[in-house]
């Protein structure tokens, strides 16, 4: 037999079965490998769906329930009133200035606050022009009525002749007839003169009645004409409040009726009646002139301010009382949402008032209703509402009240 010759190393080496194999191995984990990515990405995809569709809110807006705030309605009574602006005048007034000639300024005696009485010189025209008329007026009727004397005397004296035979009769009439003319002539220049005089008064300027001076518009030196004020004077012993009202008003304003003023420029509040009330409107406007007289013996009021007036009418009524911000006024309806088991209610009540911010609303609106303060325009009717109560509304609220008056 022949023997075996056993293989050497380098023919093993060349003729291994293994090696032919190893790339197929190699190839065989690269589809596990993708199919393991993919598998990842899906999950990795289908937790971020999940994820997001649980933050996804299923229910509608429309049916989910509104923030809002409200408050309790209160209890209180309402009386109608009517306000006015009327402003403050003296009971007299005069606006001192030439009246009758033009001429410079010679003095102003006074400034505003002084105290004047009646007659007292506030102030002086120069009127060296007007005294010389006057004057060459005067001699001229000085000239006329020593004629007129001369001349009446020779018509008595001829009349005396008359009946002698002396002298005609036409003779006589004629002088009579100048003597007569003479004296007209006279008159005339007497009236002329008074004319002349007065314009001499006119340039010395006093004032016509106990007040204070309240304005000096002009000083000396200025040129003035007739029309044109040089100071004022006011009477502040009794000031008068003046005002007018709209012709449907007229029967408010009636003489009598008690107002309440309150003062501007010193921020009092004084208690009136109307004094006086005008018979007709005026024709532009449309409005009624009434007055309140109001004292002032220690003349305190400035004049030409503003005061306040404050009528009420009818009489005092029951009512519901809210914010005014917590309605839609439209005419004479206010327009709500009260909040009943959360769900918004919209209501449209009678309104019977306004007053600093308040609403008065007809009783039909019970006291102790929530009503809707913050977010009413979101709102519509009967929708589904989260109600906070107003914390400044807390206080007045009427389980508040109880509690309050149980301790």
């Amino acid at each position: 037999m022949t023997p075996e010759i056993a293989p050497s190393s380098a023919d093993s080496t060349t003729s291994s079965p293994e090696k032919p194999h190893a790339p197929r191995a190699a190839r065989s984990y690269v589809p596990l490998s993708i199919g393991v990515g993919a598998f990842l990405i899906i999950a990795l995809g289908a937790t971020m769906v999940v994820r997001a569709e649980a933050k996804v809110n299923q229910i509608a807006l429309a049916q989910s329930a509104k923030p809002v705030t409200v408050i309790h309605a209160q209890s209180s009574t309402f009386r109608g009133f009517r306000k006015y602006v009327g402003t403050i005048e003296p009971w007299l007034e005069a606006k001192i200035g030439p009246q009758m000639l033009s001429a410079y300024v010679d003095t102003v005696l006074v400034r505003p606050g002084a105290v004047v009485k009646k007659g007292d010189v506030v102030a002086t025209l120069d009127c060296r022009n007007a005294n010389a008329s006057s004057q060459a007026v005067a001699m001229q009727a000085r000239a006329v009525a020593a004629r007129q004397e001369a001349i009446a005397h020779e018509a008595t004296r001829l009349n005396g002749l008359l009946d002698g035979g002396f002298v005609s009769p036409n003779e006589a009439e004629q002088k009579a007839a100048q003597s007569a003319a003479e004296q007209a002539q006279l008159l005339a220049t007497q009236a002329q003169l008074l004319g002349s005089s007065l314009q001499v008064n006119d340039c010395v300027l006093r004032s016509p009645f106990d007040g204070e001076v309240a304005t000096r518009t002009s000083d000396p030196g200025a040129f003035v004409r007739p029309g044109v004020p040089i100071v004022a004077v006011v009477d502040r012993a009794t000031v008068r409040i003046v005002a007018d009202a709209p012709e449907v008003d007229f029967p408010i304003v009636a003489p009598g009726a008690p107002v309440k003023l309150h003062l501007l420029a010193t921020n009092q509040d004084l208690d009136a009646q109307i004094s006086r009330r005008a018979p007709a409107a005026d024709t532009a406007t449309r409005t009624a002139h009434f007055e309140m007289d109001v004292p002032d013996p220690k003349r305190e009021l400035p004049v030409g301010t503003t005061a306040d007036i404050h009528i009420d009418v009818g009489d005092a009524e029951p009512a519901t009382e809210i914010p005014l911000s917590a309605a839609t006024v439209r005419g004479d309806k206010a327009t709500l949402y009260v909040v009943e088991d959360n769900v918004a209610h919209k209501r449209a009540v009678r309104v019977l008032g306004e007053r600093e911010g308040r609403l008065y609303l007809d009783t039909t609106l019970p006291a102790g209703a929530l009503v809707v303060s913050e977010g009413r325009a979101l709102l519509s009717d009967n929708d589904q509402v989260a109600s906070k109560v107003d914390p400044a509304d807390a206080a007045a609220s009427p389980a508040s009240s109880a509690k309050r008056s149980a301790e």
